[in-house]
């Protein structure tokens, strides 16, 4: 059996790599390293390093399961299969939940992913992800296919090999955790809380977006500022570990995650994250937490604290996992589950 990934924004570069740094390009070579010699859906037939591309109409559905990343669209990909498939044989599609569903709010992309999901095996990201899909597949769909719906989850965690020693900035550095300023993450309170941080504590403020979002309203006004930088993304992700490992704190201030990365990521590098206090931060971190803010003035507090006083923010963080923050959470998000739990679901569900 072989895995295809289909992923419609997959970048290659010259040599052959899946490129970029979201979480849907880490994603992909994720997949490709827990199953080798998978295929990578594309474009046109080539030859990448340790893995082909072709398109979906020369993927040989006897012997392919695809995992689609792109899940609202696994009715036209399983079409697609279908007419070159031998009588008696199925196509074999896998969706992967890997965003927030809270993106789909019209109604037909809202059916159109229930149906999908009770239609076709899905594997989430998170447990809250897995629930959310259960619900939409509950409302939108009928009971018949509802009460057939396999869903399988697990946390995505982090390669904890990557994380990078510690080495503390003379002037606390404030990360803005996201690539992009879409309006969910809400990059006008980070912008309002971090400018109002700054006139009581010498800061320096790091963000690296996609390219597309380093010309925004949003990050033209930051970069006015001579304490923030505003960039593109690091060149590799050894780089990004090691501006990671120089990160005092940061500021979460999105409405909705999947599963929230970016936030483990930098957490497990050492950095003192200040959350809102909201379902999907709940869900990722111990139930003691204690850097959690319902008003804009209260993550001004809490982020003042953990740039004024981190040593001490890090040992209120050790107290709420109940011994040390970062056994805690290298125990709850380390990839290995990942690549375990993925590979046995996809043995349970086409053998």
């Amino acid at each position: 059996m072989k895995i295809a990934v289909r992923y419609r924004d997959v970048l290659l570069d010259p040599e052959g790599h899946v490129a970029g740094h979201d979480a849907g390009a880490t994603l992909v070579r994720r997949l490709l390293r827990v199953f080798p010699g998978s295929i990578v859906v594309g474009d046109g037939p080539r030859r990448c390093v340790g893995f082909d591309v072709l398109p979906l109409e020369f993927v040989d559905p006897t012997e392919t399961v695809v995992v689609n990343m792109d899940v609202v669209d696994s009715t036209a990909v399983w079409r697609v299969l279908r007419a070159s498939c031998p009588q008696g044989v199925e196509p074999r599609v896998m969706n992967f939940v890997w965003w927030t569903t809270s993106q789909y709010t019209h109604v037909v992309d809202r059916a159109s992913l229930g149906l999908s999901c009770a239609l076709f095996p899905t594997f989430a990201n998170s447990q809250r992800t897995a629930t959310e899909v259960r619900e939409i597949v509950a409302q939108w769909t009928v009971q018949q296919l509802a009460e057939q719906a396999r869903i399988g989850w697990v946390n995505l965690g982090i390669r904890l090999e990557h994380v990078h020693r510690r080495h503390e900035p003379d002037v606390p550095v404030v990360l803005y955790p996201a690539i992009y300023l879409a309006e969910r993450k809400q990059p006008q309170l980070f912008l309002d809380v971090v400018e109002r941080v700054r006139k009581r504590v010498p800061l320096r403020v790091e963000a690296r977006l996609v390219e597309s979002h380093l010309v925004s309203e949003q990050a033209m006004r930051l970069s006015r500022h001579d304490w923030a930088w505003v960039g593109p993304l690091t060149a590799s992700r050894d780089d990004y570990w090691e501006a990671l490992a120089h990160t005092t704190a940061f500021l979460a201030t999105a409405t909705d995650e999947s599963y929230g990365l970016e936030y483990i990521e930098a957490l497990v590098a050492g950095a003192v994250g200040v959350f809102p206090d909201r379902p999907w931060a709940r869900a990722i971190l111990p139930s003691r937490y204690p850097f959690l803010y319902r008003t804009p003035d209260e993550a001004e507090e809490l982020l003042t604290r953990a740039l004024t006083d981190t040593a001490a923010c890090r040992r209120e963080l050790d107290a709420s996992a109940g011994g040390d923050f970062q056994d805690w959470l290298r125990a709850r998000h380390d990839d290995d589950a990942f690549d375990h739990a993925v590979v046995e679901h996809v043995q349970r569900w086409f053998g």
